[in-house]
This record gives structure tokens, sequence and C-alpha cells, in this order.
């Protein structure tokens, strides 16, 4: 009797280890409570699977999609960033300065307007990435600290420049197209959001570099004495943050037909949030870009559902708060899981 309670035991004993295994490390937490969240929705509003809807969530998710993958990239290289929001608005700003002022000079020529307000964006990305990359890879300054003080700059950058005021003076293309043209019946930001998704999957997965970015983030001594100049994979990282971000605030800046210095505010949390939900690594070196896109979907789809049964904005971001410490606990019971399977 005994040894068949005993079996019993370690019967269900395994099973759980099983289904721990299955939940965490090979499905992961994101897919049953993406669907959870939806089911509650669902009851709660019947607007909320209708097709205008889901919709609208797309489009508003594809801000949040790109910033995320940027941060994505922060977090498995080992580091993070939390100067986001400060580079989209610097992108948004400065943007809409060139571009205001170049169409200001050759009214007749919308299109030169736009690529130099975009190129200059794209530019103040890189600046900010460069800046992130030096001070971190270089000097070995905490990746919390450098980018909490990069944030800083250029927030008051941004303020600088515009005085506070938004810019406007933009050609009408810049947001006809880049905000809310479509090209073969897919919005134009959206087909921006796929050109990244399907670049950094190809760059993450099928690449050396990517096998060296995973690689630092994992173990950055033993990349090291692999031969990989992990220096120079921080520094390329944090530069393909800029850039990206940089993207996503470019895009926003078309949809609200205005330069912000205010611009990405929430970005940070919201975007740690989405990676860390979707499974990635506080620690470096793990992350998955599919899953980060449906990380930044779920955050979405949880901001509109509570918009459609009532929620006040404070409310939300005490949701978005709980959820964050939520996906850090799942997260270390995942590295926990993953330990207890190798031993």
């Amino acid at each position: 009797m005994t040894t068949l309670t005993q079996a019993g035991t370690a019967s269900r004993g395994n099973a759980l280890r099983r289904f721990n295994h299955l939940v965490f490390v090979k499905i992961g937490v994101l897919p049953l409570i993406l669907v959870a969240a939806c089911l509650f929705f669902a009851t709660q509003s019947s607007e909320f699977l209708s097709g205008d809807n889901i919709q609208n969530v797309a489009r508003q998710s594809v801000y949040l999609v790109i910033v995320a993958l940027a941060q994505m990239v922060a977090l498995v290289v080992g580091g993070l960033d939390l100067s986001v929001g400060s580079a989209m608005a610097l992108a948004s700003v400065v943007g809409a300065t060139v571009m205001a002022a170049v169409f200001a000079a050759f009214p007749d020529a919308p299109g030169l307007a736009i690529a130099a307000g975009m190129g200059a964006g794209c530019l103040s990305g890189i600046a900010v990435g460069a800046l992130n990359g030096f001070g971190i890879s270089q000097f070995r300054v905490p990746p919390f600290m450098m980018t909490l003080g990069t944030s800083s700059i250029v927030f008051g950058l941004t303020l600088f420049i515009t005085g506070g005021t938004p810019v406007y003076g933009m050609p009408g293309d810049f947001g006809e197209v880049f905000g809310f043209g479509s090209l073969l019946g897919i919005p134009v930001p959206v087909l921006f959001a796929l050109v990244l998704i399907v670049a950094l999957y190809l760059v993450m997965n099928w690449t050396r570099f990517g096998r060296h970015i995973y690689a630092t983030g994992g173990n950055a001594r033993a990349a090291e004495l692999s031969g990989i100049r992990t220096a120079r994979v921080q520094f390329a990282c944090y530069l393909m943050v800029g850039v990206i971000t940089a993207i996503a605030g470019l895009l926003l800046t078309a949809r609200l037909d205005t330069g912000e210095a205010n611009l990405g505010a929430d970005m940070p949390l919201q975007s740690i949030a989405a990676c860390v939900i979707a499974g990635v690594s506080l620690s470096g070196g793990q992350g998955r870009v599919g899953a980060v896109v449906l990380g930044a979907l779920f955050i979405n789809l949880v901001q509109n559902g509570m918009n459609l049964i009532g929620i006040g904005a404070y409310t939300q971001t005490i949701v978005l708060g709980v959820l964050l410490i939520l996906a850090v606990m799942a997260d270390r019971i995942r590295q926990r899981v993953i330990l207890a399977g190798n031993n």
C-alpha cells in the first residue's frame, strides 16, 4: 500500500514538473494570460471582439510593438534602455522641426521635406544610441544609470528645442501617408512594423551578430573568451535601439501631425513590461521576437479592454504596474524551472 502511495505521489510530481516545463519553458505564460484577458473583456463588452475594434488595436499597437522590439535588443544583450521615451520625443521634435523648415523653404517639394525630416529624426536616434552604447560598452556604466541619465539629458534637450510648445508646419502628405495611409489595404505604420519584425527576427536568429548578442547577454565573460568583442556588440545593439525607437517616434509624429516634447513618456515602462511578459529575461541572453510582439499586443489589448469597460486612466496605470510585477515573478519562476530541469 505504501509502495502504491509513493508511486502515485511520484507520478503526480512528475506530471507537475512536466506541466511546469510546458508552461514556463516551452509555451510560456503569455499565451495563457492573453487568452484569459480576451475572454474576460469579451464577456464585459460586446464591442471588444468586433472587427473595427481589432483593427483599432492593431493600429494602436504599432508604436509599442516597435519600441518593445528595440527594448528586447537592449535586454537580450544584458542591459535595458530607460531612454526610449525621450529618444522618441527627440526624433519627433528634430524630425518635425527640420521637416517644417525645409517645407517652408521649398513648399513645392514636400517629398524633400519629408525625407530630410525623417533622416534628421533617425540621426537623432543614432546619436542617443551612440551615447548610451559608448558609456555602457567603453566605461562600463551600468545600463540603468546610463540610460536614466541619457533620458534626462534628451528630455531637457527636446524642451530646449521646442520651448515646451508643439512643432507644426509639416507637409500634409507626411501625416496622410505615414500616419493614416494604406498600401494594399494594410496601414503604412503596420507595414513598417512588419518589416522591422521580419528584419529583427532574421538578425537575431539567422546571423552571426544575433548569436553574438545572445552570447554576450548570457555570459559576457565567456563570450569574450570565445573571441566575441562584447563591447562592439553592446555598442551596436544600442545603436539599433536608437534607430528603431526613432522610427517609432517619427511614425507617431505622423499620426499626431505635430512634434511633441512629451511624446512616448510611458514607453519605457510599457516596453519593459511587454518584453518581460513575453519571457525576455532581465538577466540577458533570452528573448524571442515573436513573443515580444505578442507581449506588446497584450498590453494594448488590456488597455483597450479597460477603456471599453470604463476603467479610468489612473487605474490603468496601476494595473500595468501590477502586470509588470507579476511578469517579473513569472520570469523568476521560469528561471527556477529551467535550472531545476537542467539539474
